[in-house]
């Protein structure tokens, strides 16, 4: 038990790895490089329920705001998607790290805040232990380990303005490839007087602020939040894919999170796949040391579970940016015709595409 697994990165994958090696007796250090918790996070805080669930944290004292669906807008056509029964929560992103941060704490993880770890120190760790790469979509851990590139990136910037919201369980996407090509612009309501407006686009067609702003100043958004001033604001960079590699097992070196690419590609939320894949990171090395299980054992089980589904969300994606504006109008107009707005509000999964087509298939074979 002497063995330390030494983890970089002290987001919400990689806490979340460490509360659950600390916890089975593992020696686990953190090394994060920001010097306090309560730094901006720029990613949304958009989580499926039933995926908040799968993660076992304790989140409740971060939720802002509850949701019970989405408008989709593209161009003149609107397609609403809605429950009865709530399907996802907002949450601060800096109070849920905050909560995974005590959780892994409370666990017995060694948590060293400000720390800056290179090449020679990676070389280290894998040496006298295990390295887990949760250090963020341009991993150092990934670099220096040669563990291949990713498909892609996109590039978010959001901000937050104090504002009255009417609608605050809905959601708002907007879908414009010739203006936010490779994913869309959202308004989310973050709480009754908190909305947050953000644009996404595929990193080989602009500039994700030159974007934002073009969103700002359109006509849609001038009557929203035109003249106010943000409380916050930033950029983030999001994988579109799995990495090459997210397990070298010779030099037992693991990766989760975005560093990993394991996000949902149709929207950029990583939280649920790379949460869940920091568990069944930590529980193949909890074998190994115990039992001489094979590291590569987390990416099977990964794969298993989630591999259809991060395949499934890439292949939407494609569909969507690749479509003009033309294009997916027709869509939502074919997609209203045949009753999917109903059915996606009753039998809807925000984070298992597979669920819905089974779904999809039953309903076909039983009408």
């Amino acid at each position: 038990m002497d063995e330390c697994v030494n983890i970089i990165g002290g987001g919400t994958a990689g806490l979340i790895a460490a509360k659950h090696l600390a916890r089975s007796g593992i020696n686990t250090v953190v090394h994060e490089k920001k010097h306090r918790l309560d730094a901006p996070i720029s990613a949304s805080g958009i989580i499926s329920i039933k995926g908040l669930e799968s993660l076992g944290i304790g989140y409740s004292m971060a939720v802002t705001n509850t949701l019970t669906g989405a408008r989709l807008h593209a161009g003149r056509k609107t397609m609403k998607v809605s429950s009865k029964a709530p399907i996802a929560h907002v949450l601060d992103r800096k109070a849920l790290n905050a909560i995974c941060f005590e959780e892994a704490a409370s666990a017995g993880a060694d948590i060293r805040l400000g720390a800056r770890i290179g090449g020679r120190e990676l070389d280290g760790f894998s040496k006298a232990g295990i390295v887990i790469g949760a250090d963020g979509a341009v991993s150092s851990v990934a670099s220096h380990f040669s563990m291949g590139r990713m498909s892609g990136m996109l590039l978010t910037y959001k901000a937050v303005y104090e504002t009255p919201v009417e609608d605050v369980g809905l959601v708002d996407l907007y879908f414009d490839n010739t203006a936010y090509k490779g994913l869309f612009a959202w308004t989310c309501p973050n709480a009754e007087d908190r909305l947050e407006v953000g644009v996404g686009i595929d990193q080989r067609f602009g500039n994700g602020k030159q974007a934002f702003d073009n969103f700002i100043g359109s006509k849609a958004m001038s009557d929203v939040v035109g003249g106010l001033k943000p409380i916050e604001e930033g950029a983030s960079i999001i994988p579109t894919g799995l990495r090459e590699s997210i397990v070298d097992a010779e030099r037992r070196v693991l990766l989760v999170g975005d560093a990993a690419g394991q996000i949902k590609a149709t929207t950029g939320g990583g939280i649920v796949f790379g949460g869940n894949a920091a568990i069944m990171a930590a529980e193949a090395i909890v074998r190994h040391i115990n039992d001489g299980g094979s590291l590569l054992e987390y990416r099977r089980v990964f794969m298993k579970r989630f591999g259809a589904d991060i395949g499934l969300h890439k292949m939407l994606r494609s569909f969507y940016s690749r479509s003009g504006n033309r294009g997916l109008e027709l869509a939502f107009g074919l997609m209203e015709m045949f009753g999917m707005s109903s059915f996606l509000g009753k039998y809807g999964d925000m984070d298992m595409p597979t669920v819905i087509l089974k779904r999809l298939v039953l309903r076909g074979l039983v009408d």
